[in-house]
């Protein structure tokens, strides 16, 4: 009997470790849109694309959502509790209140998209490192900025962006930013997001 109790608790500990130890990709940048600049379809369009990029990738089990805020939704509070990882097994934060400080670990090298690619930041052509959010650097909504909930991809609204890369046009905190640098400028279509260096991507996590 004795026998037995060490064995299970040996192969207990083993499982608590293997589950603690789960680095897959539970993080990543959008490789792309859905191409109709902030209209993302909602959050569901954007959860979707999430979901769909993701297991085009191979990583399945996992339920996806975009952080992105709303006039009624905070990001941070859609994106489960963490840790999280990038496609090559990099964590990137453990929990939300590392995520939302200065401990995170997102840059131009960490920041990945599904594929594991880099995506393309300040000094690169095309320029991409407007990601879209909504949100203040806590990740609570900024609600005017949302393109309407992400519903909108004309010449009226305003996205709050971050960059993931963590460069701007100078070293102020907000251009050295993830999740909340500056608004879209021109609206909300394809071409207002290029036009400060963006591409309409917006960042997954998964919740699960």
């Amino acid at each position: 009997m004795k026998r037995i109790l060490v064995l299970s608790a040996v192969l207990s500990a083993g499982l608590v470790t293997a589950y603690a130890q789960d680095n897959t990709m539970s993080f990543f940048i959008t490789s792309a849109g859905p191409g109709k600049g902030a209209n993302l379809g909602g959050l569901e369009g954007a959860d979707a694309q999430c979901q769909k990029l993701a297991e085009a990738a191979g990583v399945t089990g996992k339920t996806w959502h975009a952080y992105l805020s709303t006039s009624t939704v905070d990001a941070k509070d859609r994106i489960g509790a963490g840790p999280w990882y990038n496609a090559k097994g990099q964590k990137i934060a453990d929990d939300l209140t590392a995520l939302h400080s200065d401990a995170n670990n997102i840059n131009k090298e960490t920041a990945l998209d599904e594929k594991g690619n880099v995506v393309n930041g300040r000094g690169d052509q095309p320029n991409k490192h407007d990601i879209l959010t909504g949100s203040k650097p806590d990740g609570t909504k900024i609600a005017e900025q949302t393109c309407g909930d992400w519903t909108l991809d004309g010449a009226e609204g305003a996205a709050m962006m971050g960059h993931h890369d963590r460069m701007g046009l100078d070293d102020s905190a907000a251009a050295k930013s993830w999740n909340s640098s500056h608004a879209s400028r021109g609206g909300c279509s394809q071409e207002a997001l290029k036009g400060t260096g963006g591409d309409g991507l917006f960042y997954c996590f998964a919740a699960n």
